[in-house]
């Protein structure tokens, strides 16, 4: 596993494919802040919780100068049905062989009901608009992490 980022450190480059099958790079998105978040799959019910959060943040985000990605293993056509059943607008990125969420220390050791085995570990990194971390944040919750986000990037009135 990589080291975990932390702030001031340069975010990993990357180029993956959105479910569109179109690739997607992070210096598309240089010149503003983006919020990457890394989730373990689509359509379950704490990452569909956590993608519509987002979905349902994605005007004050925006608004507020920052973009949204998810990034998860799973393959473009599920991504693809994940966006279409959910509404969601923003890019979801297919990393299947885990390469940018190793990067990005969000691929490890996991631990459930006794077994440890290697896996998504749901992170969100938040990158400014020159390409360094502002904010890394490990083993988030997929409930209220938004809301806690909008509040540590100081979104809330």
């Amino acid at each position: 596993m990589s080291e975990r980022l932390t702030a001031g450190a340069t975010a990993p480059e990357f180029t993956l494919k959105n479910a569109e099958g179109q690739d997607v790079s992070l210096r598309d998105f240089r010149g503003r802040n983006t919020v990457i978040y890394f989730y373990p799959a689509a359509s379950t019910p704490g990452c569909t919780k956590q993608a519509c959060d987002f979905r349902d943040s994605l005007g004050a985000l925006q608004a507020a100068g920052y973009d949204v990605v998810g990034i998860s293993p799973d393959p473009v056509s599920k991504l693809a049905a994940f966006a279409a059943a959910e509404g969601l607008t923003f890019p979801l990125l297919s990393d299947e062989d885990h390469s940018v969420a190793e990067a990005y220390a969000a691929w490890g050791e996991k631990k459930n009901y006794g077994k440890t085995y290697q896996g998504l570990i749901r992170s969100t990194i938040v990158v400014d608009a020159d390409g360094q971390v502002a904010v890394a944040q490990y083993n988030v919750r997929a409930t209220g992490h938004v809301a806690k986000l909008r509040r540590d990037l100081k979104l809330d009135a």
